[in-house]
């Protein structure tokens, strides 16, 4: 499974075809409701291929295109969903990301992708993890406000057992064999020591985390949404030593983990870092309300959108489900803004929320009412 990041969404800026085509759609996870996955799909590949006819392809060119798409409609496929599922598709590209963030029901074909639903998952309070750890199972999770999705880790040991059963014999740890895991025909590995303060325990349990932290970083790398750790108390201050992610944050879900549900990791996850999301956004508007008219805010579509090409933007906050469509010439630096969508329009708030994300800038994708000084979008200027 691939996570979003700034990596990923710079491959997809690269992009441009006449038929680019960008489909949202919020998904269900719960076994009674995934039919209506399918059924949803089907809809929103009917448009896209209506779209693309507009567009100027033929019938059969249209479906060729959507086919890769089109393959993923399979009952596995639907089993293993999160809350919004984002697809991709032109000539020679195709690439999907099932993400925990409810995304609207939204086609777009132009010359480039449409990536502005996906902000929130790199800003604001759009997207962190969990790491639940004990000695006999690691989970980790991909989760944001209101939804949770555990990820299958791949290059991780799921417990101490496997991740020290190729050590000398003499310095590893004695197991035996316990009770079976949920849901597993595996039976656990249950840890014999002398107490959180031995220091051979405490040794082992390092390098088994420094396995973890290893595996992990094959997945978070380039990833900057906060990481919470949920384990027993002497179990964490093990895990920080061995933690190469930087932002990971220093207060965690103490107890036993493996006896909590994903929804009761999220519930109290999100307690921990809903101060860290809202004070960086607090903080963003406050000062550009302390500083209208002062020539470090920004307002105005074409002033945004020029800032946001040459790197000038701090911080920008953009609504969520609304356009301006136009163009942007870096040749002459000048902005068209057009009231309905012409051939070769973009998103201009799409290419100034990817900009500004590109050139190390922070977006927060809100709702329209929530853009500060009641404008349709709001910048912060570096200078």
């Amino acid at each position: 499974m691939k996570l979003f990041s700034i990596e990923e969404l710079a491959i997809l800026t690269t992009e441009t075809n006449t038929n680019c085509v960008s489909i949202y759609m919020p998904t269900y996870k719960m076994s009674t409701e995934t039919l209506q996955n399918p059924i949803r799909f089907k809809n929103l590949m009917r448009e896209a291929e209506e779209k693309l006819i507009e567009n100027g392809l033929r019938t059969q060119e249209a479906r060729d295109l959507l086919l890769s798409a089109q393959e993923l409609d399979e009952y596995d496929f639907w089993q293993h969903q999160s809350d919004g599922l984002a697809i991709f598709i032109s000539n020679n590209f195709f690439s999907y990301y099932t993400v925990p963030v409810d995304l609207p029901e939204l086609v777009v074909v132009s010359d480039r992708f449409h990536l502005k639903p996906l902000m929130s998952l790199l800003t604001g309070d759009g997207q962190f993890y969990i790491l639940a750890l004990s000695q006999n199972l690691v989970r980790f999770f991909q989760a944001s406000r209101f939804s949770i999705n555990e990820i299958e880790l791949e290059s991780v040991p799921t417990s101490i057992a496997e991740a020290l059963k190729y050590d000398d014999p003499e310095k590893s740890l004695q197991f035996h064999t316990g009770t079976p895991q949920s849901g597993s025909g595996n039976r656990a590995a249950i840890f014999h020591g002398h107490g959180a303060g031995n220091d051979d325990e405490k040794e082992n349990i390092l390098r088994y985390f420094r396995q973890v932290n290893n595996g992990l970083q094959e997945l978070l790398q380039n990833q900057k949404s906060p990481l919470i750790l949920a384990g027993v108390d002497y179990l964490l201050p093990i895990y920080r030593q061995a933690n190469s992610y930087s932002y990971l944050i220093d207060e965690g879900i103490t107890g036993n983990p493996d006896q909590l549900k994903a929804e009761e990791l999220q519930t109290q996850a999100w307690q921990i870092v809903q101060p860290y999301f809202e004070g960086e956004q607090n903080e963003a508007i406050a000062y550009y309300q302390a500083n209208l008219g002062t020539g470090k805010t920004a307002s105005s579509i074409q002033e945004v959108v020029r800032a946001a090409y040459y790197r000038r933007v701090e911080s920008l906050f953009v609504p969520v489900g609304q356009q301006k469509w136009g163009m942007f010439d870096p040749d002459t630096s000048s902005v068209q803004v057009h009231s309905e969508q012409k051939s070769g329009d973009e998103d201009l708030m799409d290419f100034a929320a990817l900009h500004t994300l590109l050139n190390g800038g922070t977006v927060y994708a809100v709702a329209p009412e929530q853009v500060p000084g009641d404008a349709s979008l709001a910048a912060v200027l570096r200078y």
